[in-house]
């Protein structure tokens, strides 16, 4: 499925360029016939739109034996029912739209939830950083409460799953709630493992936006900072044609 997404991407078709490729025409041809653009792509010109991939992940469709919700973290099986474009003229307006279109959007404003394993506590506190400056409401378990905090971020700190007694509000509860309207979690180690599977299955079971790497949070934030600005819609023609005028 890749070749063609890159073809539409590009505007370039590389199935049949690489098969007359396969017949004996060289590259020079190609180029000369218009099937292949004059440069690869180590030239990108800076005006040139950005198209992202998303996978469409329907994990509320999936359950175990039990019928409880699959967990949502990527492992090597094919769980994807299809997937989308999000093309624009910078990274973080593609990538928004692919949201978009798969999930239904990322929040604007409101309450943020954030988990993450050691390795990534670091990494989180500039994109954690930003949210807070556009106005959203953090909270965090004790670990990543701790490092946000040290860092002049206001937080409030959430008890685990397993942290609460009776009585007591847990993560999982807030969530049920529909006091989260987004979910950071890049669990690690047994029981901070077993404490994500359950936050992510309520994260999926609410249909929360749901993030699960720290790359993925910093997509995220540069898309949400987008937010005011107004997403238009250009058909793929559109943008062939603009690569033609050039």
């Amino acid at each position: 499925r890749t070749v063609p997404f890159v073809s539409k991407a590009m505007g370039t078709q590389l199935a049949k360029a690489a098969s007359l490729l396969m017949v004996g025409q060289t590259i020079a041809e190609l180029i000369s016939a218009g099937f292949l653009p004059e440069n690869d792509g180590s030239v990108v010109p800076r005006d040139s739109p950005v198209a992202v991939k998303e996978a469409v992940l329907p994990f509320k469709r999936f359950r175990t034996v039990e019928g409880r919700v699959v967990d949502s973290v990527l492992g090597p099986e094919m769980r994807s029912t299809g997937e989308v474009m999000g093309i624009d003229r910078n990274f973080p307006r593609a990538f928004r739209k692919s949201q978009e279109a798969v999930y239904g959007g990322l929040p604007t404003s409101g309450t943020v939830f954030v988990s993450v394993a050691d390795r990534d506590k670091r990494a989180i506190v500039l994109p954690m950083q930003r949210l807070a400056q556009l106005g959203f409401t953090i909270l965090a378990t004790e670990g990543t409460a701790d490092i946000l905090a040290r860092n002049g971020i206001p937080v409030t700190t959430v008890l685990k799953h397993y942290e609460a007694d009776a009585g007591e509000e847990s993560i999982i509860d807030v969530i049920r709630s529909g006091g989260v309207d987004l979910i950071i979690n890049t669990p690690s180690g047994r029981s901070s493992r077993a404490d994500g599977l359950e936050i992510r299955r309520e994260s999926v079971s609410a249909d929360k936006p749901l993030v699960t790497t720290i790359a993925q949070v910093s997509a995220a934030v540069a898309a949400m900072e987008t937010s005011r600005e107004p997403l238009t819609v250009r058909s793929l023609q559109e943008y062939a044609a603009d690569r033609a005028a050039l």
